[in-house]
């Protein structure tokens, strides 16, 4: 399947949404913060960035606006997980250039209906 990238700093979330992800069929490597998550959405290449915006040392809106600068990593998905879940919250998400947004408490039929949506639209 899918090799995704979760920038997650809470270890709760990070065990669920791996654990659910990889019986999924999919390889999920965790990022702890911004900064990690910036790195290693070039080392580990991911097809798809799961990225939560409450991050330390940089938070997910800044960490996508990396990812998006770099011509390297520029083209990978990244969708917005958060408990942020104002329209204003969503909107920023978007303007720092995720191609998605979905709120926790996770719904995960429906993140999963959205990850499938953003690797079609990934693909060639």
């Amino acid at each position: 399947m899918a090799r995704i990238l979760l920038v997650e700093d809470n270890e709760l979330n990070q065990d669920m949404l791996r654990r659910r992800l990889e019986r999924k069929g999919h390889e999920v490597a965790i990022a702890a913060d911004g900064e990690q998550g910036v790195a290693m959405a070039t080392s580990f290449k991911p097809d798809l960035i799961l990225m939560d915006v409450s991050l330390p040392l940089i938070d997910g809106w800044e960490a996508t606006r990396r990812i998006k600068a770099d011509p390297a990593t520029a083209k990978i998905p990244v969708m917005a997980l958060t408990a942020h879940a104002l329209t204003t919250d969503r909107a920023r998400s978007f303007e720092a250039g995720c191609d998605d947004y979905d709120t926790k408490p996770v719904d995960f039929p429906r993140l999963l209906g959205k990850i499938e949506a953003l690797l079609e639209g990934a693909r060639p």
